[in-house]
This record gives C-alpha cells, sequence and structure tokens, in this order.
C-alpha cells in the first residue's frame, strides 16, 4: 500500500516537473515574439475612426451586436 503511494507520487511529481518546464520553454519561445509589428502583406485596416461615437452606438443596437 505505501509503495503504491509512493509510486502514485513519484509519477505526479515526474509529470509536474515535466510540465513545468514544458511552460517555460514555451514562454521563452513566445517571449521574443514581437504581437504589434506591423503586418505583412495586403493588410486591410478594419477600424474606421472617422465614424462617430453615436453613429457606431446606434449600429450597436440596431444589429444587435
Amino acid at each position: 500500500m505505501i509503495f503504491d503511494s509512493i509510486k502514485v507520487f513519484i509519477i505526479f511529481l515526474a509529470c509536474t516537473i515535466v510540465f513545468y518546464f514544458g511552460l517555460r520553454a514555451m514562454h521563452s519561445e513566445y517571449e521574443q515574439f514581437h504581437r504589434y509589428d506591423h503586418p505583412d502583406g495586403p493588410a486591410v485596416k478594419v477600424f474606421n475612426s472617422e465614424e462617430d461615437f453615436l453613429n457606431r452606438f446606434q449600429l450597436f443596437f440596431r444589429f444587435e451586436e
């Protein structure tokens, strides 16, 4: 009974360590990734800042977004 508990604890500990170092590796990989760079290729601007707030608010209720 105690031997089985020790085996389960060791397996749990090994899985936890593998998971922890896997997360650290992913973090170090994506830490160098620049999310806010300008896109490459034929990008299209989605947000139109010239549209006034009242018009956008009316569209919000009209189309039930």
